[in-house]
């Protein structure tokens, strides 16, 4: 694993020349906060960075917040099928935490809450996460194309749970009175097909999603933060540069079952610090 970031002090020669500098686990690009670099110059360092990687035989990365403003550099490190980790498996596990912060914010609770899940492929985490919040709110509906196959689950949890979730595709009623939509994956073109809550709370977990409907004037969640009181090794340099939510899926497992990932979320007191939408925090 290696962390990309930017320069502090720009050396002239570096600059000039596109010199990146290895030093133990960081790459460090002649790169300083503000500067907007041009396409060639991603592209150049971006074809180094990659040339490190594949001698180190290493494809996993995280990178700054300056150096993800560079979103050319980004590109094109995707091109090399570099994996730039972007806290997105984490906030898959963090779910219940990020319901749970919204729902604070907002002043709102729980047992008078609308809250629908949007999701299409169902992941072992999202289910253990749908069962626990199932219990919590007054109703919940799962929005999903794949109706049959959420049928099977709806009528599990309620033979085996005696717990009631409303599995549905309408896309008139589906949304439409729902306080909090949790998206974990419907993109911006398919959950525009429904009537949404003018005033919802939508928390998107695997990328971002632009809300077009004209009378909406909720919130639209397209990132987050956290904090935390351990991380197995700590780095002033890393936590100043680097987002807490990077740096902490960097070092986590993400293959451990749910209970485990979470008993580690608790131990290391993670925490939602917030949640970022397009124009504002929550």
């Amino acid at each position: 694993m290696y962390y990309i970031q930017e320069a502090d002090k720009l050396n002239l020669i570096f600059k000039l020349f596109n010199i990146i500098k290895l030093q133990d686990d960081k790459i460090i690009l002649p790169i300083k906060e503000g500067n907007k670099i041009s396409k060639k110059k991603c592209e150049k360092l971006a074809k180094k960075v990659n040339k490190l990687l594949m001698k180190t035989n290493c494809n996993k990365v995280v990178v700054s917040r300056v150096i993800k403003q560079q979103e050319e550099f980004l590109n094109y490190l995707y091109t090399y099928n570099c994996k730039i980790v972007d806290g997105k498996l984490l906030f898959e596990i963090l779910s219940q935490k990020a319901l749970d912060y919204a729902i604070k914010k907002k002043k709102l609770k729980k047992q008078e809450v609308q809250l629908s899940i949007l999701v299409n492929d169902l992941s072992d985490i999202m289910l253990e996460n749908i069962k626990d919040i199932a219990k919590q709110y007054k109703k919940v509906n799962i929005v999903t194309n794949h109706i049959q196959k959420f049928k099977k689950i709806e009528e599990e949890m309620l033979e085996e749970q005696g717990i009631m979730i409303v599995v549905t595709n309408n896309k008139k009623r589906s949304l439409a009175r729902s306080q909090i939509i949790f998206n974990v994956d419907f993109s911006t073109e398919l959950i525009n097909q429904y009537n949404i809550y003018e005033n919802a709370i939508i928390i998107n977990v695997k990328e971002e999603v632009k809300i077009k409907k004209k009378r909406f004037n909720g919130i639209n969640v397209n990132d987050y933060e956290i904090k935390f009181e351990q991380i197995e090794e700590f780095d002033y340099d890393k936590m100043q540069k680097f987002y807490h939510k990077d740096l902490y899926e960097a070092q986590f497992n993400l293959r451990q079952p749910l209970k485990n990932s979470i008993r580690k979320i608790n131990r290391d007191k993670v925490e939602i610090q917030k949640l970022i939408t397009t124009n504002t925090i929550l």
